[in-house]
């Protein structure tokens, strides 16, 4: 153990003891059963949608229990980090509603990105060269890439423990001359496991568990020559875990092996345990086998994706509140989102992202909206991804009104649920709109069903000089159903089909001509009341464009 001067002399003289950050940071004096949780989101990349899953769980738990929720920046690994990552993670709480009780400025025990944080890190790593918990490693790259070369020649575990921790038992003369040379160091934690030890532990979703204890010396502070002076992940958490005072931990299953490493830390730092949450990954099924879904090869595997595409975020929080817990799924909406979530009823199997099974939640919760609420959340949205359609819906607010009431209301047995997320606006809406919609001039036009151009034009000029704007929809039908007669169509598709070569269609494809004239696709509300909701004039308009 080297002497404490040598040790004190390796850190700015007016570096804090730990009695200054324990009184900076005292205990909550929260009740016993409340749970303060943390999301460590590390910006080396955009979030994914496991990070809001956690998220949403370490909120809802913090908030049922009398807690508070933290969102921490975990970003010591600077040189990977992604400009513009911050602030996403921040866009991506609002929209989905899980905004944390303390992040950023907000909260008494920041500073809340651990790059700010270095002082305090610091201290404590001071405190375990002190104690000897910790010493400092001069191994370079070469050294220890021949020291895992050769554990993986002799089928041994690879690492830095035993006695292949070559500066772990070095002498303070050896230890004084490597700094007297300037030599670059890293600072290691002296592991007290052993080869074949088990350390046993009780997760707050899996129940007791054991796993191989952690023999490796870690590094906690990364080198010497470079600045700021940053933690490595192991001990950051460690720390600000404790000065924070989170008493839960919910993160996926991947790090369970760290946590003999975490442990061993909070024991050597003299601090209490946390309790740990372990979840099972977010899954995909491809074909016949499920895997981990994976930002790299699923685009739905960002988080960016949902607000791009315009989920609302009630729709996604309750879908996902029924992978937590599948009693939510059986739940009304509001109730599911209010119901607290329990960690005892986590699964350990990996729940899979069906994103139809997402759409058809997202359309029914829009179907309950008001038209007016529906305009202002498309219009939230598309004031960043659409901004044509903002002025479109500023301007013709009146007609968008209209139209988001056909075949919807509560006058309505089965509304219309064509609008899962604001993105399909355009889509489900946007032929409502003669700013947005594209006259179909073309009579060869595949959307028409391959009649003859002369046929098309006759059928549309007789439509359009006869037309009755009437508010009877069987009355309004008759006019296509005359105009079909006299134009050679079959009275209906049975006998179109008896003798094909008789007709050039039935009524199904007369009424098809007008439908794609007036909405410009093979699918459409009931025509009647698009018509009637585009008025005389805009029906006229269009379907002269087939003449």
């Amino acid at each position: 153990m080297l002497d404490r001067a040598v040790v004190d002399a390796l850190f700015p003289s007016d570096l804090p003891e730990p009695s200054h950050w324990e009184e900076q940071y005292p205990p909550r004096g929260l009740g016993a059963d409340a749970k303060v949780t943390r999301l460590g989101p590390s910006p080396t990349g955009f979030l994914h949608i496991g990070g809001l899953y956690v998220g949403m769980i370490d909120r809802d738990v913090a908030s049922h229990s009398g807690g508070s929720y933290i969102v921490r920046v975990e970003d010591t690994d600077q040189a990977r980090e992604v400009a513009g990552a911050v602030e996403q993670f921040t866009r991506a709480f609002e929209y989905f509603g899980i905004q944390p009780d303390e992040a950023n400025s907000v909260g008494a025990y920041g500073p809340y990105h651990q790059s700010q944080r270095e002082q305090i890190y610091l201290t404590y790593v001071r405190e375990l060269l002190r104690s000897g918990d910790a010493y400092l490693c001069f191994a370079t790259k070469e050294e220890l890439a021949d020291i895992t070369a050769r554990q993986q020649a002799t089928k041994l575990p690879t690492g830095y423990y035993g006695r292949w921790a070559i500066w772990r038992d070095r002498t303070a003369d050896d230890v004084a001359a490597a700094l007297k040379a300037g030599l670059p160091y890293v600072v290691r934690f002296r592991s007290p496991g052993k080869a074949g030890e088990r350390t046993s532990f009780v997760d707050a979703i899996r129940g007791p568990l054991e796993h191989e204890a952690n023999r490796n010396d870690v590094v906690i502070l990364k080198a010497s020559d470079q600045s700021p002076r940053l933690p490595t992940y192991h001990f950051a958490h460690a720390v600000d875990d404790h000065l924070m005072r989170v008493n839960l931990v919910i993160r996926g299953e991947e790090w369970i092996s760290s946590v003999p490493t975490h442990l061993q830390l909070f024991d050597a730092l003299g601090f209490e345990r946390v309790e740990y949450a372990h979840i099972a990954p977010l899954m995909k099924q491809q074909g016949g086998s499920r895997r981990k879904l994976s930002k790299r090869k699923d685009p739905e595997a960002s988080v960016e994706y949902f607000i791009e595409a315009g989920y609302p975020a009630e729709a996604v929080q309750y879908y996902m509140r029924g992978l937590v817990n599948a009693r939510l799924a059986e739940l009304p909406l509001a109730e599911a989102l209010s119901a607290p979530i329990s960690l005892a009823e986590c699964g350990v199997a990996g729940p899979l992202v069906d994103l139809v099974k997402l759409e058809d939640i997202s359309a029914d919760y829009v179907a309950t909206l008001s038209g007016a609420e529906i305009i202002s959340r498309v219009s939230s949205w598309a004031a960043t991804y659409d901004p044509e359609l903002v002025s479109v819906l500023e301007s013709s607010r009146d007609e968008a009104l209209a139209a988001l009431q056909v075949e919807r209301g509560p006058e309505v047995a089965n509304p219309r649920k064509d609008l899962r997320k604001w993105s399909d606006f355009r889509t489900a809406y946007g032929f409502f709109f003669s700013s947005l919609f594209s006259l179909v001039t073309d009579r060869s036009d595949e959307r028409l069903g391959g009649l003859p151009a002369d046929l098309i034009s006759a059928f549309a000029a007789d439509f359009a000089d006869g037309y009755l704007d009437v508010e009877d929809g069987q009355e309004w039908f008759g006019q296509i159903r005359e105009l079909a007669g006299k134009h050679g169509f079959a009275p209906n598709p049975k006998e179109f089909k008896k003798n094909p070569d008789a007709y050039p269609g039935s009524i199904k494809e007369a009424a098809q001509l007008i439908r794609v004239a007036l909405t410009g696709s093979n699918r459409s509300p009931d025509l009647h009341a698009v018509a009637r909701t585009l008025g005389r004039d805009e029906v006229l308009r269009r379907v002269r464009a087939l003449v």
